[in-house]
């Protein structure tokens, strides 16, 4: 099996965390095989892709790129800048998945990544001292929506220790507290001013997204929805094929509704609880029944 082969199989196989990680480094290799070619053959090594994924501070730019908002959450140029981002996405998106489910982890990664473009985009646009910045300003990065993973893990297991190198265990939610004031200050110094606000962008919205969970709303479940449309639209269509199971005959109307009372009767039992105790008191089994319903 070549090297090709094995990434291939590595990333069928692999979760979302993974999955999440190939397609960074994915950009992050072509992005770097192309400024190779550019400082080869041309005077000017300025990407022109590389600003067309990023997501601009101007508003008269972003109308024309406008789906930057997405793509430059997958972005890099640096590579401790991905190094970073990825370990960091691998560790706490490990943490994510204790609590919630992969489709939720995925919804966060984009929705954080949007909250924290929004941010940046709008106190550019608002705050005196940034607006001479405006027409230049650019960001890349999936800092944002792996803030965004974080704060949703760090709100819904405050408690959870974390175990750090040189320091020892570390609750979840003092890492993520210094983190955000890290960045708060970082606003502050004018270094990478658009970075730092987006990480606070994505970490609000992670904050907000266990909030609202914990109440039996997920947020990200319309946005999963429109992901899986939009792929299945640019998927190819599978061709039908009728099979027939002769060992498993169809309901009939008596045994339908049976069913259907059921599952209903199961629910309710679980947003009840949910009244009484909490989202945090159910079983990983009830959050999945939950969802499930959710989406029928």
């Amino acid at each position: 099996m070549s090297i090709i082969d094995e990434i291939k199989q590595s990333f069928r196989q692999g979760g979302v965390v993974t999955r999440l990680i190939y397609i960074n480094l994915g950009v992050f290799v072509v992005i770097r095989i192309l400024h190779a070619l550019f400082a080869l053959t041309l005077s000017d090594i300025n990407i022109p892709i590389l600003y067309w994924l990023s997501v601009p501070a101007s508003l008269e730019n972003l109308i024309f790129q406008p789906w930057s908002i997405i793509t430059y959450m997958f972005l890099h140029f640096d590579f401790i800048h991905i190094l970073f981002n990825m370990l960091t996405l691998f560790w706490f998106g490990k943490i994510f998945l204790q609590f919630f489910n992969p489709r939720q982890l995925l919804g966060t990664y984009f929705m954080g990544g949007i909250s924290g473009a929004l941010l940046y985009i709008i106190s550019y646009n608002i705050f005196p001292g940034l607006q001479d910045f405006v027409p230049s300003a650019i960001m890349l990065g999936a800092s944002a929506s792996v803030m965004a993973i974080i704060f949703a893990s760090a709100k819904y297991a405050p408690n959870f220790k974390v175990h750090l190198l040189f320091i020892g265990p570390v609750k979840l939610m003092h890492l993520a507290l210094v983190i955000l004031i890290m960045d708060i200050i970082g606003v502050g110094s004018m270094q990478n001013t658009g970075g730092h606000l987006a990480h606070i962008g994505g970490a609000l919205f992670g904050l907000f997204y266990t909030a609202q969970l914990t109440k039996g709303k997920d947020v990200t479940m319309k946005f999963n929805r429109f992901m899986d449309r939009a792929v299945s639209f640019f998927s190819p269509k599978p061709k039908m094929k009728v099979t027939y199971n002769k060992s498993k005959r169809p309901m009939n109307d008596m045994e339908y509704n049976a069913q259907k009372r059921k599952k209903q009767s199961d629910i309710d039992r679980i947003l009840d609880k949910i009244k009484a105790s909490g989202y945090e008191s159910l079983t990983k089994q009830e959050k999945e029944d939950l969802f499930n319903a959710s989406n029928n």
